[in-house]
């Protein structure tokens, strides 16, 4: 008698089990995309805490739904000032947030899907990024994607060698009014002034520090097309000059203060066939995370790399034009760059991490101002 109770009591429970798994409701919990575990190199930039916040926040926007910084490597340039002063901090930050701090990038790839690499220098990310393009994890770099054209150039050979995306950009990309501009609210661009902070760091190219938020804003209103750039500089001003193939002008102007201090403002005037209508404020980094979390999602790639690395060969050929006076090519830029790369590339593939990249005191000394 106890057995046939239990058994139908068992048979009744079966039932429920089965029904309840058939609901729609059960079905879509089962079948709700897992969440993509993120990674993060570089604690020396308050980058590293906006964008792991903006990720990992229960009361976040849709649009910034289903990834999760779950480990960071406290990575830093010992060089460079700004790094120094910043890490202890933000290496708080991150752990106040609940992040794991793991002791090295392979490590970390043991345990992510996907890396955000936010190292406030340029130059160490190369050799950070080797690694997680080897691994096949999607990758977003924050500004500078590199501290020189040819380490930029490799780097992108680099996840096209593997197979792996990989993107770049500055948050000053993705304004409110950058993206309805870039989207064709003013017509066709045919001009663009911009402008934004550029105080200059001895370890990079002078506008890699932050004049490359001003570029950034200046490509994404003309595309690619810059064949040379002219520079005129002093001692609280940069301005350069890009010449496109189709006859159009744009500009950027770098400020800073006297001792190389940061002088506020980002933004510009934009020139289109309908309206003329200026370029900015500042938009926050949600619309930039929000990008990079639909690209760990879907693999696509928001800027195409000939863009980002025109970008990089126009900052570089301003820091030439500023050396001869004379308006430099870009395409010479980038073809010594290719040829550089392709030099480079079957060696820093096959090499372990911790023998990539350049070296930080000779990049310091072959950038440094008299």
């Amino acid at each position: 008698m106890i057995g046939r109770i239990f058994f139908e009591r068992a048979r009744f429970l079966g039932v429920v089990c089965v029904l309840a798994a058939a609901h729609p409701a059960a079905r879509a919990q089962d079948t709700k995309p897992a969440e993509i575990r993120v990674g993060l190199i570089g604690l020396d930039t308050s980058h590293a805490t906006a964008f792991s916040r903006a990720m990992n926040d229960p009361n976040h926007a849709p649009e910034l739904a289903g990834c999760r910084v779950v480990a960071a490597v406290a990575a830093h340039s010992p060089e460079v000032a700004d790094s120094v002063r910043y890490l202890p901090a933000v290496t708080k930050e991150i752990q106040e947030l609940g992040i794991e701090i793991v002791p090295s990038i392979d490590v970390m790839l043991q345990r992510v899907d996907a890396v955000l690499i936010t190292s406030i220098a340029g130059h160490p990310h190369l050799a950070q990024a080797v690694p997680v393009l080897r691994a096949g994890k999607p990758a977003f770099i924050d500004k500078p994607v590199a501290g020189s054209l040819d380490d930029a150039v490799l780097l992108y050979e680099v996840a096209a060698h593997f197979g792996t995306p990989v993107f770049s950009s500055s948050s000053l990309r993705y304004t409110d009014s950058a993206k309805a501009i870039r989207g064709g609210s003013l017509g066709d661009i045919t001009a663009c002034d911009a402008y934004s902070p550029c105080p200059y760091e001895r370890s990079h190219p002078d506008f890699y520090w932050y004049g490359i938020h001003g570029v950034e804003i200046l490509f994404t209103m003309m595309g690619t097309g810059c064949e040379s750039v002219s520079r005129v500089h002093t001692d609280t001003s940069d301005v350069a000059v890009g010449v496109w193939r189709d006859g159009r002008i744009g500009t950027f102007r770098g400020r800073r203060t006297a001792d190389n201090g940061y002088a506020a403002g980002y933004g510009g005037t934009a020139f289109g066939t309908k309206a003329v209508e200026p370029i900015g404020p500042f938009s926050g980094y949600e619309p930039l995370v929000a990008e990079i979390v639909r690209f760990f999602k879907t693999k696509e790639v928001p800027v195409r790399p000939e863009e980002t690395l025109e970008i990089y060969a126009f900052m570089t050929a301003a820091d030439a034009s500023r050396r001869t006076g004379q308006p430099v090519r870009i395409d010479d830029l980038l073809e010594a760059a290719r040829a550089s790369a392709k030099d480079r590339l079957a060696n820093l593939v096959a090499a372990k991490a911790e023998a990539l990249g350049s070296d930080p005191a000779r990049r310091i000394a072959a950038n440094r101002r008299p």
